[in-house]
């Protein structure tokens, strides 16, 4: 949620960043403020009606004593005019307000100065690309065909126990996952992040906090009859441990790695992009989330990047760096760098990692603060990352590592899978 004190002194630039978003609703700003007017004026004779009814309360007192129980008699009927007023005026704020928090919700955060401009995915800024794209052998196969030559991934039975984008894992498929998964949690461990494993259901503050609702409702699975939503992402939960927490400016950064299943409905999806492991339903992901000091977010970002960079490179698989435009980011991202793999059987790159800095968007939802060398409560950024989601990374594994005589497993993973190959 962007903070109000910005939206009130640079209305004109929020108008701007958020068009580079290619938000359409750029009137809400001006909405937005009227509404604030007006809840100030109400809050400030709702001030000045509590600050007669206490110095009258206070008048009433002295009467008493005094033993002018008539006079005390009269001020009483003031005071209960004035009590009428200040619940009328009470109201009013309230409604005020919640107005005024049903607009700032639908605003996305405004993105950083160094996003590009662009509407789409096509207009993404290529940062930087690495390694070299292998020539596969003559038959070489995509990843679902691999998956059924070697009995790795069951997508069909999956189909049969939940439905489509469910995938039942099995045999060197089933212990590839959980290799990959120790691979990075490792990482992420021996980089500082602490370990958390987090429900994998969430409430609806929760979902707020981090921005899922009321933007991403029709996205996540709902258990309606508790009112839980399973996470898309470890992120919420993880995040949503600092929810109404004020921690102090020495024990920044905080550092939390979670290993978490995830859960999308992926509405809307088709084609060949959901061919294979390409876009599931459900699916595993192992996320590194951070909550720190402003002046140092930006930095911390390059670094989370870098991390994610270190995990393909002994993955040994080819790898390019985008920096998203304004019309591609998420709601609640300030600055998002995606992370795509190349696909050589399918031809194509596929995104494997998202880390993106949210700023004070997220913090000032889920109130996670810090207080400074000075004694002053400031919110915190926030940042997250994924590293990485699984399902994609085994697609290029299977694809970029086939040989004629099977899959070759990256050395650095060989110690997690205890086997060097597949076929």
């Amino acid at each position: 949620m962007i903070e109000i004190n910005i939206i009130r002194t640079q209305p004109d630039q929020v108008k701007k960043a958020l068009a580079k978003k290619q938000f359409k609703d750029i009137q809400l700003v001006d909405e937005l403020l009227q509404v604030d007017e007006q809840r100030r004026k109400v809050q400030l004779s709702l001030e000045e009606i509590r600050g007669k009814e206490n110095a009258l309360a206070k008048e009433i007192g002295e009467l008493f004593k005094s033993g002018k129980k008539d006079e005390a008699d009269q001020k009483k009927a003031q005071a209960g005019g004035l009590k009428e007023e200040s619940a009328k005026l009470n109201e009013q704020l309230t409604k005020l307000e919640n107005d005024q928090k049903d607009i700032l919700v639908k605003l996305p955060n405004l993105p950083h100065s160094s996003v590009p401009e662009g509407k789409t995915p096509e207009d993404n800024e290529v940062v930087k690309q690495v390694g070299e794209i292998p020539t596969l052998h003559e038959g070489a196969l995509p990843h679902w065909d691999i998956a059924k030559k070697y009995d790795l991934f069951d997508l069909e039975l999956g189909v049969k126990i939940t439905g489509a984008g469910f995938p039942v894992y099995k045999g060197k498929g089933a212990k590839l996952q959980r290799a990959l998964v120790s691979f990075f949690l490792d990482h992420a461990i021996e980089a500082g992040y602490d370990e958390v494993i987090p429900p994998y259901m969430v409430n609806k503050d929760s979902g707020f906090g981090t921005g899922q609702l009321p933007d991403k409702e029709g996205q996540m699975y709902h258990a309606t009859e508790d009112d839980f939503y399973l996470i898309p992402t470890a992120e919420v939960p993880v995040t949503n441990i600092y929810r109404d927490e004020i921690i102090d400016e020495k024990d920044l950064p905080k550092k939390n790695t979670a290993y978490s299943p995830c859960f999308r409905r992926e509405a809307g999806s088709y084609g060949k992009d959901v061919r294979g492991l390409n876009r599931l339903h459900q699916f595993e992901k192992v996320e590194i989330v951070q909550i720190v000091h402003p002046d140092k977010s930006y930095e911390v970002l390059e670094d989370m990047v870098k991390h994610v960079e270190v995990l393909l490179q002994k993955l040994e698989l080819p790898y390019r760096i985008l920096r998203l435009c304004g019309g591609d980011m998420g709601f609640a991202s300030a600055l998002t760098y995606d992370f795509e793999v190349y696909s050589t059987a399918q031809q194509r790159w596929l995104e494997v990692s998202s880390v993106s800095n949210f700023e004070t968007f997220q913090t000032n939802r889920l109130k996670a603060r810090f207080r400074d060398e000075n004694k002053k409560v400031r919110l915190a950024h926030s940042l997250n990352g994924s590293a990485l989601a699984l399902p994609r990374i085994v697609a290029s594994l299977l694809e970029n590592h086939q040989t004629k005589d099977g899959i070759k497993i990256p050395a650095a993973l060989v110690p997690y899978t205890k086997f060097d190959k597949i076929g």
